[in-house]
């Protein structure tokens, strides 16, 4: 099979989705499919209002239409919400071919962090947008069980994987007092980062990565440690040399670093939110409590091997094949929207606990 792909999330863009989408296609290959990517790299762009570093390609449902007629792919996914997502969404409607989405991020969850915007409205426009495919995929049950209530349809789980070899047990050490706790990711304001920094902690806190928040956040914590983006190998050696990765967000879906940190030998101290209550759970391979700091803390007596032991069951190869056999079902499944019965069993069908 070969599958397009419409992504607005793409280098040189950081973050979990470019990173998903990419590990997940890598290892599709092996498996026989063939992945091809719509990016903003094909169109001129425009950067993001607030947020440039993340380009918005100037596409039209036309020139979508062009791109499917040169690949010539027997399925479409549509990774984003952005111009080229909403540029692929119309062309396949107006050709009435069949596409699915994924839901890789809290869009109401972060637009309110930055505007006055009910998150009700976003949800309104985001279940119009998804509903009109033959499948959503998202990340975990938490977040499946959340657009479920809010009438999202034909909800498929994808889950997400780390690279073993990358992110492994290894010499490391970091030149800070002990003991180092680390956050990785991007530097925004719905990341939460600031509840992370303003913790009374012991030892030293690490923050990896950057974006528009970083500047306001290394001038109000000089006591933190900034590192800027940092290669997959460089970080590697972060995990490795510290003792508890942080992770404060309320808005993921999922949270990649998490696999990476434990795959790494790093417990994790987290808030209870999706994203951490299905990839840490009740695992024992980290600490998730509304008092973030009790969860730091706490954190430092769980052993390396237990976050290890609960990053193995993830991988990149189970994500590819989750993600093919999702294309597959949802091109089986009725055009239109299905009732709450209908919409609860394909939500039963791939695991979620009701």
């Amino acid at each position: 099979m070969r599958i397009l792909i419409a992504t607005d999330a793409w280098h040189p863009q950081v973050n979990g989705v470019v990173h998903s989408l990419e590990a997940m296609a890598k290892a599709a290959r092996l498996q026989g499919a063939q992945i091809d990517f719509l990016t903003p790299q094909y169109f001129a762009t425009l950067p993001m209002p607030s947020y440039p570093e993340i380009r918005l390609a100037l596409i039209s449902a036309g020139l979508a239409c062009r791109h499917i007629d040169r690949l010539g792919p027997d399925h479409i996914h549509i990774a984003t919400e952005g111009p080229i997502g909403l540029a692929m969404r119309r062309a396949c409607l107006r050709r009435g071919q069949v596409f699915t989405t994924s839901y890789h991020t809290r869009y109401p969850e972060y637009i309110s962090a930055r505007w006055p915007v009910p998150e009700s409205w976003a949800y309104g426009w985001l279940r119009r947008f998804h509903n009109a495919g033959s499948g959503i995929m998202v990340a975990t049950d938490s977040i499946a069980r959340e657009l479920d209530k809010r009438n999202f349809a034909r909800l498929l789980r994808w889950s997400r994987g780390v690279d073993h070899n990358m992110f492994r047990p290894r010499e490391a050490a970091l030149d800070l007092p002990g003991p180092v706790f680390l956050y990785a990711g991007r530097v925004a304001v719905e990341k939460n980062i600031e509840a992370f920094l303003a913790l009374d902690l012991p030892g030293s806190k690490v923050v990896v990565g950057d974006g528009p928040a970083r500047s306001h956040l290394q001038a109000k914590y000089p006591d933190g440690h900034f590192t800027g983006v940092k290669t997959s190998a460089e970080l590697a050696q972060l995990y490795n040399g510290a003792d508890v990765f942080v992770f404060p967000s309320r808005t993921d879906t999922f949270g990649i670093v998490l696999l990476e940190a434990m795959a790494s030998g790093l417990p994790v101290a987290a808030f209870p939110v999706p994203g951490p209550l299905d990839v840490v759970g009740d695992s024992g391979a980290g600490v998730l409590d509304q008092d973030l700091r009790a969860a730091c803390l706490r954190a430092l007596q769980i052993p390396r091997a237990a976050a290890i032991a609960q990053a193995r069951k993830f991988t990149w190869e189970a994500s590819a094949r989750q993600f093919l056999d999702n294309v597959l079902l949802a091109r089986t499944l009725p055009d239109k929207p299905r009732s709450a019965e209908q919409r609860h069993f394909l939500v039963d069908r791939h695991g979620v606990e009701r």
